[in-house]
């Protein structure tokens, strides 16, 4: 089966010109969230679509043959929460949940909602931000 061809794709647009669009309250948390997952990872940040940060990459290979490529750790200030997306999914990761703090989403969906970086332990983000760049059986390429 061919590589799949995803609704949201890598794009060349600028990550600061998008940071310097999010609400001034937030930005500072997504600044934040930036420099961790960039030091975790050492990638450089990518758009991805309109309003996701990607740090890395991943290609991912389903059983059914199905593939493609994604970022392998990255964030969205939507309006209502930070979006936070780790390779590998949240499931694996309970332990980390447990003791991140206030947060919803998370092990039975493929993504973390926290308010603000104050809600949470940012030490125990940075660990689980660290175990996606890790994570074994996942080819980051």
């Amino acid at each position: 089966m061919a590589k799949a061809t995803l609704k949201t794709q890598a794009t060349p647009k600028s990550v600061a010109a998008f940071l310097k669009t999010v609400d001034p309250d937030r930005r500072a948390d997504c600044e934040a969230i930036a420099k961790m997952m960039s030091k975790a990872t050492g990638a450089t940040p990518v758009m991805w679509g309109t309003a996701i940060v990607g740090f890395g990459k991943h290609h991912f290979k389903y059983a059914s043959g199905r593939e493609g490529d994604w970022f392998l750790v990255g964030f969205s200030p939507r309006k209502a929460n930070l979006t936070l997306y780790m390779t590998g999914g949240f499931k694996r990761r309970a332990e980390f949940l447990k003791k991140l703090g206030k947060h919803t989403g998370g092990a039975g969906v493929g993504c973390v909602y926290i308010k603000k970086l104050a809600d949470i332990d940012q030490g125990v983000l940075r660990a689980m931000i660290e175990d996606a760049v890790k994570a074994p059986g996942f080819n980051h390429s």
